[in-house]
């Protein structure tokens, strides 16, 4: 059995504190954990969890940008690396990357995904294709396991 998460405490984009887990309870969570200076990030992955919030609607999409050294974000920066200038899902601010050291992420993007019990089911680096088809497979499996309790 996972963990229980207690609480994923983030800014939103105009400086407001953010408990993740308040504000989805009850959802299955797909974070994406980036920096606006990761090439891997703005390249692959955020297109990819824009992919994965249109193909899995019942999965609630989030994003959160954590702030290192020299390389924080702020809602222009942000919002920048959108050619429409619109941001497709919630994205959030990781001040001093706490969130990152949490979870204990191996680097950017890492993702969570995290189900409606507020459990980690799991947690996978990088954006190439072997941890594109890592997530996409637990994202399956998850779903699936959802429906079949129904």
């Amino acid at each position: 059995m996972n963990a229980k998460i207690g609480a994923i405490l983030v800014k939103d984009l105009d400086g407001s504190p953010v408990d993740l887990m308040t504000i989805y309870a009850n959802q299955i969570l797909l974070l994406i954990i980036y920096n606006n200076d990761c090439l891997g990030c703005t390249g692959r992955a955020i297109p990819l969890a824009y992919e994965f919030q249109q193909q899995y609607p019942m999965i609630q999409v989030a994003a959160i940008h954590s702030d290192f050294p020299n390389r924080e974000g702020s809602k222009a920066s942000i919002k920048s690396i959108f050619t429409s200038g619109e941001i497709p899902f919630p994205i959030y601010i990781d001040e001093h990357h706490k969130v990152f050291d949490q979870f204990n992420a191996e680097g950017t993007p890492q993702w969570l995904l995290i189900t409606e019990n507020k459990e980690l089911f799991r947690s996978i680096f990088g954006s190439q294709d072997n941890a594109q088809n890592r997530l996409y497979y637990a994202l399956e499996s998850l779903v699936t396991h959802k429906d079949e309790e129904k």
